[in-house]
């Protein structure tokens, strides 16, 4: 089955203590569709300027996606976002942020994409993935991500979309300020009870905790010994979790969910070996598969 992946498609300016690298692709929706490209058929809905280069279309077109939801605004200018990391690779420094194109966006999917049966809904502001999930026909599984900045400036928007959706992803800070509970596993049932049937608290390299009606799962991360650029892991983490859901002919959202968090992690893991998709982009299924076999091996006991 298909999968709709709405989010940010940007230019990303990353600086760590050993490199810089200006202007690479970035964005949540980038990250998040190419992922989800290595297990089903993925649509990606975004908006660009007029700078944004050619060559990022043509990579998107590699990966197989669909584009008939990105927006070229002519004379625009694409989203651009700079950061800076600490050398522990956890803290990181917003630089400057550029909204460009984004800030006045107001989605309109093309007719077909209305039946998409599974929706993610990467991090953007709240007002535009309501905006989305208005235009939507009854879709199987809604996943949506967030963050801090939409929990201050736009709670109200935050609070009507969980009322809309299966599975709200966030991480463990997010978490404590959404529900004033310091204490991660005591943040989830109130959560719950703004809407998602599933939650899921990213931790980064400890991994995430997937909290649904089966109970609660812990996904390890995949134990890397360098982390070269960790921008987009979380991204890339939820759009390789739903592309492989997505793939799954058979059976429930419960029965796939805490293997589709492992292809989730593996992709999150390649997105860290290099900056912004340089790595993810030029890995391959077998690759994937591999790591998976291995983090079953050393997540079992």
């Amino acid at each position: 089955m298909s999968v709709l992946v709405v989010g940010t498609t940007a230019l990303d300016s990353i600086k760590t203590p050993k490199s810089e690298n200006p202007r690479l692709l970035g964005g949540s929706a980038s990250h998040a569709a190419v992922a989800s490209s290595f297990f089903t058929h993925t649509q990606l809905v975004g908006v660009v300027g007029e700078d944004f280069p050619s060559q990022h279309v043509r990579l998107y077109r590699k990966h197989g996606l669909c584009l008939k939801g990105l927006e070229h605004v002519k004379g625009g200018k694409t989203f651009h976002w700079s950061g800076e990391y600490e050398v522990n690779m956890n803290n990181r420094q917003t630089l400057a942020t550029v909204l460009g194109v984004i800030e006045h966006w107001q989605p309109t999917l093309p007719g077909d994409y209305e039946a998409t049966p599974h929706v993610l809904l990467a991090n953007i502001s709240p007002q535009i993935q309501n905006r989305v999930l208005d235009q939507m026909s009854r879709p199987k599984f809604v996943v949506a991500d967030t963050m801090d900045l939409w929990l201050n400036i736009a709670l109200d928007e935050v609070l009507r979309l969980l009322k809309r959706i299966d599975c709200l992803v966030l991480n463990d800070s997010e978490a404590r300020q959404l529900t004033d509970e310091h204490n991660t596993v005591a943040a989830l049932p109130k959560i719950h009870k703004l809407g998602p049937r599933y939650v899921i608290i990213k931790k980064g390299e400890h991994g995430a905790i997937l909290s649904s009606p089966k109970g609660l799962f812990l996904a390890p991360a995949y134990p890397l010994k360098k982390v070269v650029d960790p921008t987009g892991a979380g991204d890339s983490f939820v759009g390789g979790l739903m592309g492989y859901l997505a793939s799954q002919k058979v059976g429930s959202v419960d029965k796939h969910l805490r293997r589709a968090m492992i292809h989730g992690a593996v992709i999150a893991s390649f997105c860290c070996e290099g900056f912004g998709l340089s790595v993810t982009t030029k890995t391959s299924r077998p690759q994937i598969t591999a790591r998976v076999r291995e983090l079953e091996k050393i997540a079992g006991f």
